[in-house]
C-alpha cells in the first residue's frame, strides 16, 4: 500500500526466499503452519495507521463505558455463562477491511471484533521471519506503542501469567493437536513456558482444577483461554465428559469466557463512526432494505466466518428461526490495494490488544493481516491461489 516499498519488494522477491521463510517458521516451532502464509507482509502508510488506531480507540471507548456489562448482558447464552467474571477482558481483537473512500483514499471499515485471544505467539514469530528472510525497510515496525520483542513478551507475560508460576498456568483448547492454530500454541509455550492442555485432560476436585501431564496431576491456577464453547459440544464424542465451567471454580482466566460473547458481533449495532458499517439485530428490523444485496447476514455465535450469508435474499432472512441471534450488516467493499506479481489482492487488518490485570486501559501491541483474491478473506479460503493468506503488517 506504499507504492515505492511495494514495487521494490516485488522486484526483489524470489520463490527461494519465500520457501526459506516457510522453512524457518517450521524449524523454529517444530510445526508446519496448517494455513497458507502469504508471500508478503503488508506495508501500511502512516495515514491509514492513524485511522486504524483512532477506530480502535473508539471501539475500546465503548468497551470501557461504566454501563458496558449492562449493555451486553443479553449477549451471553444462559447455558454458557461462567462464574467469576473479572472487571475487564485481557484481550481484544478488532478486524478492519481496507477500503477506499469517496476520494480514493485508503480507509478502514470495521468487520468484526472479539474479547478473545488471537495468534499472539505466532504473529511475533511471523513478523520476525519476514524481516529476516524478506525485504522489510528498517524504519517500519510490526509492534505498537513503542514495544520491541522484549517489551511485547513482558506484556504478554503480565497479561497471561499475572504473577503465577508458569507450571500452574495452562493454554486451554479443544483437541489442540488438531487445531489449525497449533503453531501458535507452540510459539506461546516457547515464549512463556506454559503447557498446552486439552479440556479432556482437566480434572476437577471440588472447586480446584488440575491437569494431567506425564502421569502427574498438576494444579491449574490460571487459564489462558483458547476454548470456543461450541467446539466442546461439536467434539463431544471424542472428548467424553469434561469439566463444566459453569460451576464455581477456584481458577483465574485470561480472558474470562463471558467476554467472548460480550465483545463480539453483538456489539456491531452499537458502534458508530465513519469506520463502522450500519448494522442491526435482525429481529429489530421492521422492513428489510430493498437493496438487500448490499448487506450480509451474520450469526452472532459463530467464528471463522462460519454461517455468514454473503448475498442474502428475503427468503434467507425469513428462513432464520432465531432472528435475535443474527445481525444484518452493511456490506463492505474490500479494495484491491496490494499489487502482487499475479494481480491485485484485498486486505484485512486485525489490531491486537492486551489488557493486563489492573491496567487502566487496553494496549495495542501487535497485528495480523489476511490477504485474499477471492470472495472470502479467511485463511481457510484461496488455498489454490498465490500471494494470499496469513500475513503481518509493518507500519510506517
Amino acid at each position: 500500500m506504499i507504492p515505492s516499498i511495494r514495487q521494490a519488494y516485488n522486484q526483489q522477491f524470489s520463490t527461494a526466499r519465500y520457501q526459506a521463510l516457510l522453512q524457518g517458521l517450521a524449524a523454529e516451532s517444530g510445526v508446519t503452519p496448517d494455513f497458507r502464509v502469504a508471500e508478503t507482509p503488508v506495508f501500511v502508510p502512516g495515514s491509514l495507521r492513524q485511522q486504524l488506531q483512532e477506530a480502535g480507540d473508539a471501539v475500546n471507548a465503548l468497551i470501557m463505558r461504566p454501563d458496558f456489562k449492562a449493555l451486553t448482558e443479553a449477549a451471553i447464552p444462559p447455558h454458557q455463562r461462567v462464574p467469576g467474571e473479572d472487571a475487564h477482558p485481557n484481550f481484544i481483537i478488532i478486524d478492519f477491511a481496507v477500503t477506499r473512500g469517496e476520494s480514493g483514499e485508503l480507509a478502514p471499515k470495521l468487520i468484526e471484533l472479539q474479547g478473545f485471544p488471537s495468534l499472539f505467539g505466532f504473529q511475533e514469530m511471523l513478523a520476525r521471519h519476514y524481516r529476516r528472510y524478506m525485504d522489510v525497510p528498517p524504519g517500519m515496525n510490526n509492534f505498537s506503542n513503542g514495544l520491541d520483542t522484549r517489551g511485547y513478551t513482558d506484556l504478554l507475560r503480565q497479561t497471561i501469567l499475572a504473577g503465577h508460576n508458569p507450571a500452574t498456568v495452562i493454554l486451554l483448547e479443544v483437541l489442540p493437536q488438531q487445531q489449525k492454530t497449533l503453531i501458535d500454541f507452540v510459539c506461546t509455550e516457547n515464549m512463556l513456558g506454559i503447557p498446552t492442555v486439552c479440556v479432556s485432560d482437566l480434572v476437577q476436585e471440588g472447586k480446584k482444577l488440575f491437569y494431567r501431564r506425564n502421569g502427574q496431576k498438576l494444579p491449574v491456577h490460571r487459564i489462558y483461554n483458547r476454548v470456543i464453547a461450541e467446539d466442546i459440544e461439536k467434539n463431544r464424542a471424542l472428548l467424553g465428559d469434561t469439566v463444566h465451567f459453569q460451576h464455581e471454580l477456584e481458577v483465574e482466566w485470561a480472558t474470562h469466557p463471558n467476554w467472548y460473547y460480550r465483545i463480539s458481533k453483538y456489539l456491531l449495532p452499537h458502534i458508530q463512526g465513519p469506520f463502522a458499517p450500519r448494522a442491526w439485530f435482525l429481529h429489530e428490523i421492521p422492513v428489510l432494505p430493498q437493496d438487500l444485496h448490499n448487506y450480509v447476514l451474520k450469526p452472532l455465535f459463530s467464528f471463522a466466518g462460519q454461517g455468514v450469508i454473503i448475498d442474502p435474499t428475503p427468503e434467507d432472512a425469513d428462513a432464520i428461526t432465531d432472528p435475535e441471534n443474527w445481525i444484518l450488516q452493511q456490506k463492505v467493499e474490500y479494495a484491491p490495494v496490494i499489487a502482487t506479481p499475479t494481480g491485485l489482492a484485498k486486505c484485512e487488518i486485525r489490531l491486537m490488544y492486551c489488557w493486563p490485570p489492573g491496567a487502566p486501559a487496553p494496549v495495542l501491541v501487535h497485528n495480523l493481516a489476511r490477504l485474499s483474491k477471492g470472495k472470502m478473506i479467511g485463511v481457510n479460503y484461496n488455498r489454490d491461489l498465490d500471494w494470499v493468506g496469513g500475513s503481518s503488517c509493518f507500519f510506517e
